[in-house]
C-alpha cells in the first residue's frame, strides 16, 4: 500500500535533518495518513479512504466529500476516488 492521500495527491518526500553543527542527515517525512469513513451526500453511503490529516480539513471546509471531489483535479486523485467522482457527476446529471 503506498503512502500517498488519496484526494490530494499528498506522498512521500525527502530531505535533510540538519543538526547544529550544520550536519545532514537524510531522512522521509512521511504524510500523515488517516483511515477515516466519509459520507456522499448524492450516493446515500459511506465510502473509505486513506487520506491526510489536512485533506480532511480541506474536505470539510469545501462543504463534504462531493464538493470537493467535484473540485479536485482528476490528475491528484486516486483511481478508486476518481472512480467514485464519475459516479457522482453522473447521478448528479440524471438527477438535474
Amino acid at each position: 500500500m503506498s503512502r500517498r492521500c488519496e484526494l490530494t495527491g499528498k506522498a512521500v518526500q525527502t530531505g535533510n535533518l540538519v543538526s547544529h553543527s550544520n550536519h545532514k542527515t537524510r531522512t522521509r517525512f512521511l504524510p500523515n495518513l488517516c483511515n477515516v469513513t466519509l459520507i456522499s451526500d448524492v450516493l446515500q453511503r459511506k465510502l473509505r479512504f486513506r487520506v491526510a490529516a489536512a485533506a480532511l480539513r480541506s474536505v470539510e471546509h469545501r462543504g463534504g466529500l462531493d464538493a470537493f471531489l467535484l473540485k479536485a483535479s482528476d490528475s491528484d486523485l486516486s483511481s478508486g476516488a476518481l472512480a467514485i467522482k464519475r459516479e457522482i457527476v453522473k447521478k448528479q446529471a440524471a438527477s438535474a
